[in-house]
């Protein structure tokens, strides 16, 4: 016992208590003091316990490690790809010498099981904290049950079958085989069935779970289970039912202009975000999305340097998903870009006086004519040449605005990011598409239609969809145009089957190399992991 009270006490220096609101619910304390006894003796160290898991998910999710932010996410997928002209290789992205040595996979997976040590310790110590009053504790444990079934679920299906590991670790072991992907699943099943029984309805503290948040997980957990050789139709349905729970209590927001804006961030849509705000010691790292899709823009006269981008950037498929009418274009990415500065531009030996507010680089969705381009005073990019070096920045495309935060500083990747906007993890606009993909493995293909056109009208498109018109295609262009850098969309497409075929035709650079194959459904299980373990842990077929 006295090795978890240790644990405890090193958790506590080390990690203090979480930013969920911007005043934080629990204020950061100083435990240099703090001993063994007194800390058991204090209610308050649950509350810190239960802290430091929310703190942990919080932070591994806005970065892993430097210049690894979301590699396991979107990039190699349909639609994201690395940031260079199409040519060499890369492993994350391409497939191409993807092995167990490689650095993201084994920073994922250490912070997913740190995720889980948290929520173990918590488990664990809760009997042994004095006078913790029933009710907070019960709240306690559904929340930490929750993160750490956030957590396998990330493993199992970057990993396949993993080990579980439901207590704290007490002593020096190198016995961990790994549990199937069906026992993986009945654990994070069972641990949202605790999380959803012990949370409340609704809380007064803006950032803490409420039922709502477990529905929407557990509704992807279903779905994804569903698809797999132990699941059936029952967790389609299933699914289904808490997507539509979620969505009749979470109305949509009017636009998905206002619903992506930083001055509306708390919203009816809104399930569940993780929160930062202006402190610089409850914010961590800070959100790091407004880096998000971001070349080198202030290499053009007339812009300055504001924001870093972190690498990876849409693909050209990406941009051919909008159609004119979609409102969800112009709120996700701009084609111009306005000069932040007074400037001089050289235009076919010409010079142009640039004026804060001209135009700066333009994108227009049609190409348009050399003579055109010639005679503006701007640059222009036009489809197809984003990965053709203009002399200026090797690549280059519409820019993403929809996570933007104009007044944080410029950091480099290694830095801190510092952004302060809440990061959405959970909103009812991917319940509807939950929905819809649960109604069309069921074969109900008119509800899943009437799912898809309640999102589609959102976004100012009058055109209906049908249910003859409803595939698993159509599902995934609707969450690529709704989603995008909210979600993994690397799970998206594994869990429907679809990876191997819409990455190869739609991402240039894994189409170039051609090395995406069945094995790569899974990722390499980190080769420190399996020295550690002697062998216990076992690779994946393939690598």
């Amino acid at each position: 016992m006295r090795y978890f009270n240790y644990k405890k006490i090193i958790l506590l220096l080390a990690l203090g208590a979480v930013s969920v609101s911007c005043d934080s619910y629990l204020e950061e304390e100083n435990n240099t003091s703090l001993s063994i006894e007194s800390a058991n003796l204090d209610p308050e160290t649950f509350n810190q316990l239960v802290a430091s898991v929310y703190e942990r998910a919080r932070e591994t999710t806005t970065v892993y490690t430097s210049n690894l932010y979301y590699a396991l996410e979107d990039l190699g997928t349909d639609i994201v790809t690395r940031n260079t002209p199409i040519i060499g290789t890369s492993d994350l992205n391409d497939y191409v010498n993807f092995n167990s040595l490689n650095w993201a996979v084994g920073v994922y997976w250490a912070n997913q099981y740190s995720v889980i040590a948290a929520a173990n310790l918590a488990i664990d110590d809760a009997p042994l904290i004095m006078d913790v009053p029933e009710g907070e504790k019960t709240k306690g444990l559904a929340e930490v049950k929750f993160f750490r079934a956030m957590a396998y679920f990330k493993l199992v299906e970057n990993y396949g079958g993993v080990p579980l590991i439901l207590n704290a670790v007490t002593d020096i072991s190198t016995d961990y085989p790994r549990n199937t992907e069906e026992e993986v699943y009945n654990q994070i099943v069972m641990d949202l069935e605790e999380a959803l029984a012990g949370v409340p309805e609704s809380t007064e503290v803006y950032g803490r779970l409420t039922k709502d948040a477990v529905r929407h997980f557990m509704s992807k957990v279903l779905l994804t289970k569903g698809y797999k050789s132990f699941g059936d139709d029952s967790d389609f349905t299933q699914a289904a039912a808490y997507a539509e729970t979620v969505i009749n209590n979470h109305q949509l927001v009017s636009s998905f202009e206002s619903l992506v804006s930083i001055e509306n961030q708390r919203n009816s849509e809104v399930i569940f975000s993780y929160l930062f705000g202006g402190n610089s010691v409850s914010r961590g790292w800070g959100n790091s999305k407004h880096m998000l899709y971001k070349f080198r823009f202030f290499d053009y006269p007339g812009l300055t340097r504001s924001v870093k981008g972190l690498g990876p950037m849409p693909t050209p498929f990406f941009y051919s998903l909008f159609s004119e009418e979609d409102e969800r274009a112009a709120a996700t990415y701009k084609r111009v870009l306005y000069a932040t500065e007074a400037d001089v531009a050289e235009v076919n030996d010409t010079e142009f006086n640039i004026a804060v507010g001209d135009t700066a680089i333009y994108f227009p969705k049609t190409a348009w004519t050399q003579a055109e381009i010639d005679a503006v005073p701007y640059a222009v990019i036009n489809p197809g040449t984003y990965f053709k070096n203009d002399g200026v920045t090797p690549v280059h495309y519409p820019m993403f605005r929809k996570f933007d935060d104009p007044t944080i500083p410029f950091t480099q990747p290694d830095q801190t990011s510092q952004g302060e906007r809440d990061m959405v993890i959970m909103r009812s606009g991917e319940a509807y598409l939950f929905a819809a993909e649960a109604y069309l493995q069921l074969n109900d293909k008119s509800t899943a239609a009437e799912r898809l056109n309640t999102i589609r009208s959102r976004a100012g498109l009058d055109s209906s969809i049908s249910s003859d018109d409803v595939n698993i295609d159509l599902i995934l262009d609707e969450r690529a145009r709704e989603l995008v850098g909210e979600v993994n969309r690397w799970m998206d497409l594994k869990r429907t089957g679809t990876l191997i075929e819409r990455v190869l035709e739609h991402n240039p650079h894994a189409a170039l190399n051609n090395a995406l194959m069945e094995k790569h459904l899974l990722r390499p299980i980190p080769q420190t992991e399996i020295d550690n373990t002697g062998g216990s842990i076992t690779q994946n077929p393939g690598y």
